[in-house]
């Protein structure tokens, strides 16, 4: 069987280099990939956006299943044009992605299922939502409607922080429509299904860390680590989100004639004594969730990703026991900025670490052959171990035999501080 992986992250090298371990996959293509998804796929310079231009080549080279990566295809419609052209894709459709595309669009979809979440107002203008911040005041969180590539999301405890985040939102990342929620306090963590639809594949818990800095400070990033499973749900927790989340969710969507077929991201927040509630939905695997949960999956990603393609019934994949870490690597300036060109250096020294597995996001090759840094977060350094301590101890000795000017890289993934 022959595959294509669209998109160019760290998530898209995980998916990569575990299709590539399917006995019924003999080719692998990813596009536009990466210098890591070089060596367990080939790199196709089709950029993941041009969509018409991934199904002509799905069709040219009978791509027997293709697997989307990142949000932006999705939105624009990819699995729409595939399955009009008769080829296999997995992931939602463009309105059913609209659950991550809008966040509106996702709570109005919750109150109408019944699914917990936080209390909300959608403010359609900046003046809207500077009264109405102003008469609720502190604390609430300040969301962008749209897509903002994990930095839509802003935390206020006071007034300034009010006064700052709608000064982000609105003249950064330059929304037209944010979000104001009431702050629920307790453990993020994140639950993903794979899904027809209608049949829900558990895939597992993980956790991530989304601020640059030390203990939980900073601005949110894309995710600086994570943490697969996430102590902070038991099995019990998880089959509670199933029945009274992913379920509602996916029966109200199909009663829209909008259902929803892919990888579903459910952020949760678990206050205590209370349901798990929905920070948000994203129709997508996360980044660098997916990269832990890759290393935990030990069936075949590849013949659940197909049946479910085609409707067909699925197989629950088994997850090993043990705890998957993952550090991630950013350039200088990151998050406000990205710099490029710097060589990075021990990549070979630090997957010779027992666990670990090194997965390449914002890196190129340069004229010299040298592998470069080459956007944002850079690398996602991840392990296997029997214990959380093992797991972080391994991924730390990796992290510390790679070096390139500038990096800005968390000490403290693992630890209890993640929201």
């Amino acid at each position: 069987m022959k595959v294509l992986v669209v998109g160019s992250g760290g998530r898209e090298h995980a998916l990569c280099w575990r299709l590539a371990q399917s006995p019924q996959v003999e080719k692998v293509w990813c596009a536009p990939g990466n210098p890591g998804t070089s060596e367990c796929a080939t790199n196709v310079t089709i950029r993941a956006d041009d969509i018409s231009a991934l199904a002509d080549f799905a069709a040219q080279f009978g791509v027997d299943l293709t697997i989307v990566g990142p949000e932006a295809p999705l939105v624009a419609g990819i699995v729409d044009l595939f399955r009009k052209r008769g080829l296999r894709i997995f992931g939602p459709t463009a309105s059913a992605a609209r659950i991550e595309s809008s966040k509106g669009f996702a709570k109005n979809l919750m109150v109408e299922a019944g699914i917990p979440t936080a209390a909300y107002r959608r403010c359609e203008s900046r003046r809207d939502a500077e009264d109405y911040c102003q008469q609720r005041g502190a604390p609430l969180v300040l969301k962008a409607d749209g897509l903002a590539a994990g930095k839509g999301v802003v935390v206020c405890y006071n007034s300034e922080e009010i006064r700052q985040g709608l000064i982000h939102l609105y003249d950064v990342i330059k929304t037209d429509t944010i979000l104001v929620e009431e702050l629920l306090i307790g453990p993020e963590a994140s639950f993903f299904v794979a899904t027809d639809g209608e049949q829900i594949v558990p895939i597992g818990s993980a956790h991530d860390y989304k601020r640059v800095g030390e203990g939980n400070t900073g601005p949110n990033t894309g995710g600086m680590g994570a943490v697969s499973p996430t102590p902070f749900l038991t099995s019990g927790d998880e089959a509670v989100v199933v029945e009274t989340i992913v379920q509602p969710l996916l029966a109200v969507m199909r009663s829209h004639g909008t259902p929803f077929s892919g990888f579903l991201y459910v952020g949760l927040m678990l206050p205590e004594g209370k349901l798990p509630h929905v920070i948000e939905f994203n129709a997508r695997f996360g980044d660098p969730e997916c990269q832990v949960l890759m290393r935990r999956i030990q069936g075949d990603l590849f013949s659940l990703l197909y049946d479910l393609a085609d409707g067909a019934t699925a197989q629950p994949l088994p997850l090993s026991s043990k705890t998957a870490v993952a550090v991630v690597q950013a350039s200088a300036g990151y998050p406000e900025t990205s710099r490029s060109g710097d060589q990075i250096l021990g990549l070979q020294r630090a997957e010779q670490v027992k666990g670990v597995a090194v997965f390449h996001a914002g890196t190129a090759i340069d004229k010299v052959g040298h592998v470069v840094t080459n956007g944002g977060r850079v690398l996602a350094v991840t392990a296997e171990g029997n214990t959380l301590e093992e797991a972080c101890d391994r991924v730390y000795e990796a992290c510390e035999k790679i070096s390139f000017a500038g990096r800005v890289m968390r000490s403290d993934i693992g630890g209890p501080n993640n929201s």
